[in-house]
């Protein structure tokens, strides 16, 4: 049980020292520095984004500018680190009791930066009021398979599910899954511009849609402390933007918005460090089933056949993409190359086999929909470039259609299209937030696509907790989809920085969900 009243006189036993602290200065007549209550910093990075930061709130809208200051200014009760792939103690130690009931043992003296005890009360509160606001553009609904969460004692959290769900540890390492104060964030609506975490920086300053400064929490417990003093965040218009900032000192790191055309500039200069990762975003193309043409799985499976992937990714990207094989990227557990395997090399030939197996004449007309701005410079590019491939197969005639978002969004899901481009940047860091979402009958992103098999296969891989063994569902999973071929992978993003030359390894920061974790910058 939380003593409330202890918390309160804490805070009041701060509040007079603080005024004590103040008064004293005032009688020096001003020789002494004033106090400030903010810790001195002397190790800071400037860091500079194009990323929009719609809430500080983890309970919030989940995009990727606000997951990047989320994450460092509060704790989960897992994390994944830079040198681990798989879930390991942040705020606690977790393990399967039972199939349906997941305990959570906190560490003992942990508070947030305004001295309020971290307690097992305020994990139970986190997650009922995410579960309770439900925000939009959030990911409360991942968290469906909690029917209760229980507190025993003060440092024990028991999460008793509806159903054995083994993507549990990693749901747990997602910036929603935060730790907030419960005496701090009100249960029924969000606080936006405010942050009151337990992570490694606490938040000292913070202008919406401009800036944000950290300074380190020193009261933080677990694997991501940090190793500087504090991070000042710039949010810039664009790539023009970032080059400048970081070529000219005035940014130390700098990522997110980056053109290939800068990109290739910053390499060549010599000037600046440019690193970058495999990222958990990735490009595909998707057939919708009210499409009596994509209906037909010939048609699909001669796309599939058809696609070039390495030019789509040098002719629009200038190979600062990978092309992809599966709807699972390297990386992810489980990945297999299934449409590589299923189709091997682009080939007209067999494209043309399938075809004529399937009854479907040729040339076949599709309407290829595609969005501007969404999808970043290159969509337009990559658009061109399949419908190119497959019209000189001569077995297809690909008409391009462009609607800015978010009407084309309405029509993309409606059916308007034969095939669309999509992306797809995941909610957390496992292979099931690969599948689910396309495949799954009712799911967010589904086209149409019905398959027990596949359906069948997703449910096995949920339940089962030997990860070897799910790996393998995983991977028959995959194998189904590249044979159907409701949807194409095309490429996986790579994360991208630009670092001063002084930085030590800038490669530490990046996170495979696209957003920085800034604890081990150091220069």
């Amino acid at each position: 049980m939380k003593v409330y009243s202890r918390r309160v006189m804490a805070a009041a036993v701060a509040g007079v020292l603080a005024g004590s602290l103040a008064s004293c200065g005032d009688k020096t007549g001003g020789s002494a520095p004033q106090q400030t209550g903010e810790p001195p910093r002397q190790l800071t990075f400037k860091v500079a984004t194009t990323d929009t930061v719609t809430s500080l709130d983890p309970a919030g809208p989940y995009d990727v500018g606000s997951r990047t200051l989320q994450a460092n200014l509060f704790q989960t009760l897992l994390t994944i680190t830079s040198d681990k792939p798989t879930p390991v103690p942040d705020a606690a130690d977790c393990q399967f009791d039972a199939p349906t009931t997941y305990t959570c043992s906190l560490k003992s003296g942990m508070t947030f930066p305004n001295g309020h005890e971290l307690t097992s009360s305020d994990v139970k509160f986190s997650f009922d009021r995410l579960l309770k606001l439900k925000t939009p553009g959030g990911i409360a609904g991942l968290f469906g398979s909690i029917a209760s969460i229980s507190t025993p004692d003060s440092l024990t959290a028991v999460f008793t599910l509806k159903k054995p769900d083994a993507r549990i540890p990693y749901l747990l390492t997602t910036t929603a899954a935060s730790i907030v104060d419960e005496e701090v964030y009100p249960a029924t609506k969000l606080m936006p511009a405010k942050a009151v975490g337990s992570g490694p920086y606490e938040l000292t300053a913070y202008k919406p849609g401009a800036s944000a400064s950290l300074t380190k929490f020193k009261g933080y417990k677990g694997p991501r402390a940090a190793q500087n003093d504090g991070i000042d965040l710039t949010l810039l218009p664009d790539s023009a933007a970032l080059s400048k900032a970081v070529t000219s000192g005035k940014a130390d790191i700098a990522f997110h918005g980056f053109g290939a055309t800068d990109l290739d500039k910053l390499r060549a200069g010599g000037k600046v460090q440019v690193v970058d990762a495999p990222s958990a975003e990735i490009r595909y193309f998707s057939f919708h089933f009210k499409s009596a043409v994509s209906r037909r799985p010939a048609v699909r499976r001669a796309v599939a056949q058809l696609i070039d992937r390495g030019a789509i990714a040098k002719k629009a990207y200038g190979d600062q993409v990978t092309p992809l094989y599966s709807v699972v990227p390297p990386g992810a557990g489980g990945h297999v190359d299934a449409f590589r395997a299923e189709y091997k090399d682009p080939n007209k030939a067999a494209a043309a086999a399938i075809l004529r197996e399937g009854g479907v004449t040729t040339p076949v007309p599709l309407t290829l929909g595609w969005t501007p701005t969404r999808y970043g410079a290159g969509a337009k590019a990559e658009v061109t470039e399949l419908k190119r491939q497959l019209d000189a197969s001569g077995l297809f005639r690909v008409t391009l259609r462009s609607v800015e978002w978010p009407r084309y969004q309405q029509l993309a899901r409606s059916g308007a299209f034969d095939l669309y481009h999509s992306g797809w940047l995941p909610d957390y860091p496992d292979p099931d937030d690969y599948l689910v979402p396309f495949v799954r009958e009712g799911a967010i992103y589904q086209n149409g696509y019905r398959s027990q098999t596949a359906n069948k296969l997703l449910d096995q891989e949920v339940a089962e907790q030997n990860q070897l063994k799910r790996e393998q569902v995983l991977e028959q999973a995959q194998s189904v989809i590249a044979h159907d071929a409701p949807l194409i992978p095309v490429w996986q993003a790579r994360l991208t920085v630009v670092a001063g030359q002084e930085i030590k390894n800038p490669t530490s920061i990046l996170n495979p969900l696209s957003y920085l974790t800034f604890s081990t910058l150091r220069k």
